[in-house]
């Protein structure tokens, strides 16, 4: 399997008006349809790792334009075989392409209410967070498991959260030590 992760931890310092241009006119329009600057800066960070990514390793230099599948997961138009997720957080962008299928998630941490634990976390990570020395950070752990999951599968959030990371046999999950500040996971199937 081959597969290559690229981040920035400073999206903030994107100047998007500038750079709006050199992106495709779809990921234009949905850098844009972020309210805050910040979210802007983030998502137009993690299109311009995919475009870097894309030169790196396959040569292809053009803009990507995205095609969806029917649960709305994106590939890339003219090269489906590349498998490819994107993920961005205040300030922080991740992509992932891959020969496999491949999601990614990256969160902020930040303090959690007890009432979103008990929503979207299982009685076991709920006994995991409970033990775990910083549980706002074991919470943020879970979660990008189990939203790089869902992205890895396509299916994109849904209502059952809690029960999200019961069936995952045959996944490889990688945490990556961005910052001490987020938490990001990739996920694979073996």
């Amino acid at each position: 399997m081959s597969m290559r992760i690229y981040h920035d931890l400073h999206t903030e310092r994107l100047a998007v008006d500038a750079l709006l241009n050199t992106v495709s006119p779809q990921r234009r329009q949905q850098v844009m349809r972020h309210v805050r600057l910040s979210d802007r800066q983030s998502s137009l960070a993690a299109y311009l790792l995919l475009c870097r990514a894309l030169r790196e390793n396959y040569g292809i230099a053009e803009p990507p334009v995205f095609s969806f599948g029917p649960s709305g997961k994106p590939f890339l138009k003219d090269h489906p075989d590349i498998h490819f997720n994107l993920s961005h957080t205040e300030g922080i962008a991740v992509c992932v392409v891959a020969d496999v299928p491949v999601g990614v998630d990256v969160e902020r941490i930040r303090p959690i209410d007890r009432q979103v634990v008990d929503m979207v976390m299982s009685d076991d990570e709920q006994a995991e967070i409970s033990l775990a020395e910083d549980s706002d950070t074991a919470f943020y752990r879970l979660w990008t498991r189990k939203e790089a999951y869902l992205k890895l599968t396509g299916e994109g959030l849904r209502d059952d959260m809690r029960n999200v990371l019961a069936d995952t046999e045959g996944c490889l999950f990688q945490s990556l030590p961005l910052t001490e500040k987020a938490s990001c996971t990739v996920v694979t199937r073996e």
